[in-house]
């Protein structure tokens, strides 16, 4: 069974987006508007964001208008949004629109997976979700060289040291590439059930 991971930007302060849910700070770092493939998840075989996220993207790639667009960035890959509105979908894209908990989207999710990597990109809170129902098994932070005053926080969660181990860090460009596995992640949720780790 794949992993479920948490892979994202973040500022050197913990916030992966500004006050108007931009990451336009993120762009003006070298090498953050195409990063390093070193910087993705190689095996994600479906992504999971909430629908800040998704918005953002539509509307910063234009891609409600360039539907072809979809494919390049994101391949084939399955993606499951959760909101709890109604939200356009580029032609062509594979889109899944989900309402509720992560528990109850979970086994759909991973079947979609087939056995690949689950790569929640965003938001935090949609993170913190993941983290709440025990279906989170790591975090994995490109850390930029950027300040923020406020914005979208990294993880809006209290999450003690027993939970993280840290398994690399290291420079990659202007970036300070940073991976922790989470304890306990994957603890049983319905048919998708997999041990906890650590």
């Amino acid at each position: 069974m794949g992993h479920i991971i948490f892979d994202t930007a973040t500022t050197l302060n913990g916030w992966i987006a500004d006050e108007q849910n931009s990451l336009d700070w993120l762009f003006a770092v070298e090498g953050g508007e195409r990063p390093e493939e070193r910087l993705l998840p190689p095996d994600a075989a479906v992504l999971v964001e909430g629908s800040t996220t998704y918005e953002w993207v539509l509307r910063h790639e234009g891609l409600l208008e360039h539907p072809e667009r979809w494919s390049q960035l994101f391949g084939e890959k399955p993606t499951f949004v959760f909101t709890t509105r109604e939200l356009p979908i580029p032609e062509g894209a594979d889109v899944r629109l989900v309402s509720g908990g992560v528990a109850a989207a979970l086994p759909a999710i991973r079947e979609a997976a087939g056995g690949g990597d689950i790569w929640v990109i965003g938001g935090g809170e949609l993170a913190g979700q993941f983290l709440d129902a025990g279906a989170l098994d790591r975090i994995a932070l490109s850390i930029a060289p950027v300040a923020l005053a406020a914005g979208a926080p990294l993880l809006p969660r209290r999450i003690e040291s027993d939970r993280l181990r840290l398994v690399s860090a290291h420079a990659v460009g202007q970036f300070a590439r940073v991976v922790f596995d989470v304890r306990g992640g994957c603890e049983a949720l319905s048919s998708g059930r997999s041990r906890p780790r650590g």
